[in-house]
């Protein structure tokens, strides 16, 4: 019965409910799945800006001159801590972006590549 909806009536003909698939009413009330990985309690907007997301320009700065240094010669303890920590922010985002256009794929909404 998927995608279907169905329309209880009383006795003179006239709707009094409607019936719908458990993946719609899910849909409707933000209720997607049991599904860990899904954004939930996200707009469409929200989603897309966040598949859409940036490392912050200074932040992708810094990245790229470790990287560049960092294929020169060994880094300093500090410049190495700071590394991994850009590193990191960088897969977390990476994460996210992946779950939010999870969450968009399910929803029937394609995110932009």
């Amino acid at each position: 019965m998927t995608g279907k909806v169905q329309y209880v009536t009383d006795e003179q003909g006239q709707q009094v409910g409607v019936l719908l698939d458990l993946d719609a009413y899910r849909r409707l009330t933000g209720q997607i799945s049991s599904d860990p990985e899904l954004l939930t309690g996200l707009s469409e907007a929200e989603l897309r800006a966040l598949a859409e997301s940036k490392l912050a320009p200074a932040a992708q700065a810094r990245l790229d001159e470790l990287l560049a240094q960092n294929k020169l010669r060994s880094l300093s303890e500090p410049e190495e801590g700071e590394l991994d920590g850009l590193l990191e922010q960088v897969d977390q985002l990476t994460i996210l972006k992946t779950r939010a256009r999870y969450t968009l794929q399910q929803q029937q909404l394609p995110a932009t590549p």
